[in-house]
């Protein structure tokens, strides 16, 4: 089943989709980062886990 478009929110808030545009848009918007820096720190976490990222962005900051 494909993904609602109306939905703005992420389809499942425990990961990060970077291959979806609306999912890039979110969670950009929620951590307050480039979409090259939510890339960096999927990258870096190994993992697109949610809780993974945040804590990798947060070490950032």
């Amino acid at each position: 089943m494909s993904d609602d478009l109306s939905n703005r929110g992420s389809q499942d808030r425990s990961r990060i989709n970077m291959n979806e545009p609306h999912e890039v848009y979110y969670w950009t918007e929620k951590f307050g980062v480039t979409k090259e820096d939510l890339q960096a720190a999927i990258d870096k976490a190994g993992t697109n886990s949610v809780q993974a990222v945040e804590e990798v962005l947060k070490s950032k900051f």
